[in-house]
């Protein structure tokens, strides 16, 4: 589905339910009983390491991969972004995913031309976790003063900028949701396989949350706004989304129409966030 969840008008309702479906898996299938936890990005975006979600202890997610001296800086749009402090595997004795295996890819990162996966497709490839905290990133595009800008903005396609802006404008700027992937290196830079590294929820989650709470300062008009199609960086050609739009979830779940997440109280949906 990466080809029509991303930069499109089915960004932020797919992953809505792709979220609510991991959450009601862990509790059904793994007996999870707490609540969904999000990475809220500005509390840490100047210090990742020292997080209690990438520092390395028991409750963390992990943390830095092993430095690699052949890690590249990225370039996308108008901005070049510095290499990260890793670039490695997690080490084994960092956090409960030390020893996480990454099945997936690795991917492209060009999606201009895509039209379908790109190789290697579904292809058995088992590696590390590779992580690089990109403090570069994060106190750039994950800061207090961009969620504030995001949350300033009134209608569904300022919204959708200033979270998912890529390539960068002009100025060097992309969204918060890029800037969450490009801060914590190669799994999660990956467009198609990113989902591999455990900080994807809850990155996505805090993507969730922003979205809701900008929903419910408008009830009227921000409630089932949409703007986009189906489709990868919405061309001309593109289907147009609407609430009945169905949204695929594969051997994960039904098929969902969008109004059925735009809002986290009904529809099937019952959770708020703090």
């Amino acid at each position: 589905m990466t080809l029509k969840v991303h930069y499109s008008g089915l960004f932020l309702p797919w992953h809505r339910g792709f979220i609510q479906i991991w959450e009601q898996t862990l509790r059904d299938e793994c007996g999870y009983k707490g609540r969904q936890p999000y990475w809220n990005w500005p509390l840490w975006a100047n210090d990742l390491k020292n997080s209690p979600l990438f520092d390395c202890s028991s409750s963390s997610l992990s943390g830095d991969g092993e430095y690699n001296p052949g890690e590249q800086s990225l370039s996308g749009g108008n901005v070049t972004i510095p290499r990260g402090s890793g670039g490695g595997c997690v080490p084994k004795n960092c956090g409960p995913f030390g020893d996480l295996e990454v099945n997936l890819g690795p991917f492209d990162r060009n999606i201009v031309s895509l039209t379908e996966l790109p190789e290697p497709k579904f292809e058995y490839n088992p590696r590390c976790l590779n992580r690089s905290l990109n403090h570069f990133v994060s106190s750039r595009y994950t800061n207090e003063t961009l969620l504030d800008n995001l949350m300033a903005t009134t209608d569904i396609i300022e919204f959708q900028t200033a979270m998912d802006h890529w390539p960068a404008r002009p100025d060097g700027v992309f969204g918060l949701h890029g800037g969450g992937h490009f801060s914590l290196g190669a799994t999660m830079h990956d467009l198609f396989a990113s989902p591999a590294d455990p900080a994807f929820m809850l990155h996505h989650s805090m993507i969730d949350r922003v979205w809701a709470q900008w929903q419910a300062e408008d009830e009227k008009t921000r409630r089932y706004a949409l703007n986009g199609t189906t489709t990868i960086l919405n061309p001309p050609w593109g289907k147009q989304v609407n609430l009945d739009t169905v949204m695929e979830f594969g051997v994960l779940d039904r098929p969902r129409k969008i109004r059925e997440v735009m809002s986290p109280t009904s529809g099937g949906l019952c959770y708020t966030y703090t």
